[in-house]
């Protein structure tokens, strides 16, 4: 079936949020007089999420009340800073340009709550581009369950085999494929050092977000 839409992942994908990530992180240690961390090592553990992201920068018991206190700060500190510093990837504006002038849809699936997603997508002037935006808070199930993928297809009024996903972690592959999606991995958003994502099954897998242009254009022409 000819390609319609292009959905993306939020963070790693279509965004690079960890600037802001990393600030939040850095003003918390500054506030209990430690030094700052590596910005890498907050880099590395984005795609596990705020836990992950408090882990790597405060040596805690992640069964503690002291964890939870600064999972708390942490995540109320992102809510005011959260669309700050982050920004689309080099590439990703001329991409999504060349997205519209094909007559295609574009969205976001993302397991990233609301509350956060949507203020940064009015800040960066997309949500008004945007066709669809899937947050945990629409779904019962997030990625890598098919149900945020299946929904958006719903929304768009899309068949799943028309859509193309785009993400950096094996969970958005899982999901695109489950859903019936064509899928394309990228390897240059938040992958752990250990982590490949030539092993995740996606249909493709590309460096930058200017080498998606190859696969659209086959994917419109159906090569």
């Amino acid at each position: 079936m000819r390609l319609r839409a292009v959905l993306f992942d939020m963070d790693g994908t279509l965004l690079d949020t960890a600037p802001d990530f990393i600030a939040v992180v850095q003003a918390m240690r500054a506030a209990r007089g430690l030094a700052p961390v590596s910005e890498q090592q907050v880099r590395d553990v984005v795609s596990g999420g705020a836990r992950a992201m408090v882990l790597s920068a405060f040596e805690v018991d992640p069964l503690s009340a002291e964890f939870e206190e600064l999972l708390l700060e942490f995540l109320a500190r992102y809510q005011e800073n959260c669309a700050v510093h982050s920004h689309l990837y080099d590439g990703m504006a001329e991409l999504l340009d060349e997205i519209e002038r094909a007559n295609l849809i574009w969205g976001v699936v993302t397991n990233k709550p609301l509350r956060f997603a949507e203020p940064i997508m009015h800040q960066l002037g997309l949500a008004s581009r945007s066709a669809v935006l899937i947050c945990p808070d629409h779904v019962t199930k997030s990625k890598p369950d098919p149900e945020p993928m299946l929904l958006a297809c719903s929304q768009l009024d899309l068949d799943p085999s028309a859509v193309l996903f785009v993400g950096d972690d094996l969970r958005d592959i899982e999901s695109g494929r489950a859903a019936g999606s064509r899928t394309a991995a990228v390897r240059y958003g938040y992958i752990h050092p250990e982590d490949n994502p030539g092993n995740w099954g996606a249909d493709v897998v590309v460096d930058h977000p200017l080498e998606l242009r190859q696969v659209l254009d086959r994917a419109l022409c159906s090569c």
